[in-house]
């Protein structure tokens, strides 16, 4: 999975796992060190070899990982500490907030029950989906929810949805899905 703009999180916990994993994560738990100088020790030298080996090894793996549609927004930089926070910073931008509501808002109005997964599995993910809305300010009302839930049901399901618009009361998520799991 790339990072997509959305992903920041899950995205940015398996691309440390991947390079601590392969001993490259120095350069993003290690500000380098000052430049070189006739004086440094032995062991300052290892280590700004293995730091400038895995910040360009940690630099490269990541900007493999992201999707070409943002790669332009990313800032350019020789750092991957710094990719790194250009990448958590655009997450984290309005533009992204508005783009994960609409990728999320399509997704809760789109989605279909396939019979993959069992109903109680179906109706709890567009439960899961409204809640994520609900928690970035979205307001999206049980009603509707109740409606979405039904228009995501396949032409099977025809007299169930007319047996429901024609009744008087109107279901809350809760007993919407203890009727269609009987």
């Amino acid at each position: 999975m790339k990072f997509n703009g959305l992903n920041f999180s899950e995205r940015s916990k398996q691309v440390q796992f991947h390079l601590g994993v392969q001993d490259l994560d120095l350069a993003l738990s290690t500000d380098k060190l000052t430049v070189l100088t006739d004086t440094s020790s032995t062991e300052q030298r290892s280590f700004h070899k293995a730091w400038e080996r895995s910040n360009k090894l940690s630099l490269m793996f990541m900007r493999m990982t992201v999707a070409n549609n943002i790669k332009s927004t990313i800032l350019v930089t020789d750092n991957a500490k710094e990719f790194m926070k250009s990448v958590k910073n655009l997450s984290q931008s309005e533009s992204a907030d508005k783009s994960r509501d609409g990728t999320l808002m399509g997704t809760l109005t789109t989605i279909k029950y396939d019979g993959s997964r069992t109903m109680h599995g179906h109706v709890t993910e567009m439960e899961n989906i409204a809640s994520r809305l609900r928690s970035m300010g979205v307001k999206v009302d049980e009603s509707f929810l109740v409606q979405f839930i039904i228009n995501s049901l396949p032409s099977e399901y025809g007299t169930f949805q007319i047996n429901y618009n024609t009744i008087k009361d109107k279901w809350n998520v809760n007993e919407l899905q203890s009727m269609l799991i009987q």
